[in-house]
């Protein structure tokens, strides 16, 4: 800490606590108000052999890494503010500590949003969210954050500063840099700047909910079927499980939660091509705009990070990301029902018919959860699809992949690894294979 201290003596830094619950903590934590100082101190680490992890406000923290602790953690949190917005060309750069919440209330001034609805919005940071590829129920509609992200400002571990993309939406010059670093977990470098694609705020939004009971799931597949090969444009297509619902509706049902966003007369009629089709022994509700927003909130801040510290003997909670195909995702969440049933835990979920992509939290004890995590694993394998866990305790890491196995093109992983960081700088094993 004092080397830090004297090689930087206007950076904020601060002790650490490097046992933390979830791991990826540090001996001293930094943090940078400016871009300077990110570079300052990447350079110090990579020349004295230190290492570093990297954070926004700290939500992701439970997802992948095998250290316990990094000799600094790298707070982004303090580096905040929109760097440059033209609501003409609805784009916008902003520093990647802003939280997320405070973008979206900037720019709703000017009747204009990122196309993104990640999970823990008021907690999340621009740069966490894009980091991590985080999306919602809305990816249908809005796609992920490879398609809204025109251009970064990185910072290598050796402290070089590139930029990749651009500040334009037409900008097709070279290689798609961008998409080397989202998702990256900042595994290959730090992420300073982020400019985005915008998107007007909707004239009207709906929310369609259609509930089913447990003896009418061939129903809801027949539906489901039927409203995908539709004319309908939703931007979101969620089945809740029943006890998930409940939370959220008051209905311990299997719930469809159909969005639509556009002007006032084409969302009342798609709402009323909905209500047409839906079986008679289905329930129909509807919500409009502030209701809508309510309800997605809550959704998205249904999360895996809200218990204390747990230990091996008491409940841990757990959150998984699973893709399938679209319609498999209906066979995921039977799964995590007959999971509950089976196991003495609590499982519930939704996920994506127009995306396949399900989140699923599990609460209960580490062997209950442990079990339930192969077993949900199995059913991927079976539909071809994957299972990732987003938020899990630093001990259960230690015995539980979570990531799952390596892809057959893990190589170039590897080898772009090597490339940038060789000496292991950033975020080392936060990343899929240990990397």
């Amino acid at each position: 800490m004092s080397d830090l201290k004297s090689a930087f003596p206007d950076l904020a830094v601060e002790p650490g606590s490097p046992d933390s619950w979830l791991g990826n903590g540090g001996h001293v934590h930094v943090y940078p108000t400016s871009e300077k100082e990110v570079v300052g101190l990447l350079k110090f680490a990579h020349d004295h052999g230190k290492t570093v992890s990297v954070q926004g406000n700290g939500s992701k923290r439970g997802f992948g890494g095998l250290k316990e602790s990094y000799d600094v953690l790298l707070s982004l949190s303090k580096y905040t503010g929109v760097i440059e917005h033209s609501p003409g060309d609805m784009v916008v750069t902003v520093k990647v500590g802003t939280p997320f919440h405070e973008l979206q209330a900037y720019l709703a001034k000017h009747q204009q949003q990122v196309s993104l609805d990640p999970a823990m919005p008021h907690l999340s940071t621009v740069g966490g969210v894009i980091a991590s590829n985080d999306s919602g129920p809305k990816r249908m509609g809005y796609g992920s954050a490879r398609d809204i992200v025109l251009g970064l400002k990185v910072v290598y571990p050796d402290g070089t500063v590139i930029r990749t993309g651009g500040k334009v939406v037409k900008n097709v010059a070279g290689y798609d840099m961008n998409k080397l670093f989202i998702g990256s977990m900042g595994t290959i470098g730090v992420i300073t700047e982020i400019t985005l694609k915008l998107r007007p705020l909707p004239k009207c939004e709906s929310l369609v909910f259609v509930s089913f009971q447990d003896n009418q799931l061939a129903e809801l597949r027949s539906f489901v079927v039927k409203q995908l090969d539709s004319m309908l444009e939703p931007t979101a297509f969620e089945l809740l499980s029943p006890s998930l619902a409940e939370q959220l509706t008051g209905c311990k049902q299997w719930t469809l939660a159909i969005s639509f966003e556009d002007v006032e007369s084409s969302v009342i009629y798609q709402e009323n091509k909905v209500k047409q089709a839906v079986p008679m022994q289905a329930d129909v509700s509807i919500l409009r705009n502030e209701e809508t927003g309510e309800f997605w909130n809550r959704l998205l801040n249904i999360s895996s990070n809200g218990m204390g510290e747990p230990s091996e003997q008491t409940e841990i909670r757990v959150g998984l990301k699973i893709g399938v195909k679209n319609i498999d995702v209906l066979q995921v969440l039977e799964e995590c029902v007959d999971i509950q049933q089976r196991h003495n835990l609590v499982a519930y979920g939704h996920g994506g018919f127009g995306h396949g992509l399900c989140h699923v939290v599990l609460q209960g004890t580490s062997e209950d959860v442990e079990a339930a995590i192969q077993a949900l694993r199995g059913t991927a394998k079976k539909l071809n699809g994957y299972v990732i866990v987003k938020h899990i305790p630093f001990f259960l890491r230690q015995s539980i992949n979570v990531w799952g196995d390596k892809p057959a093109y893990f190589f170039l992983f590897e080898g772009i690894k090597a490339s940038i960081d060789p000496r292991r700088v950033l975020n080392d094993t936060r990343f899929i294979g240990g990397i």
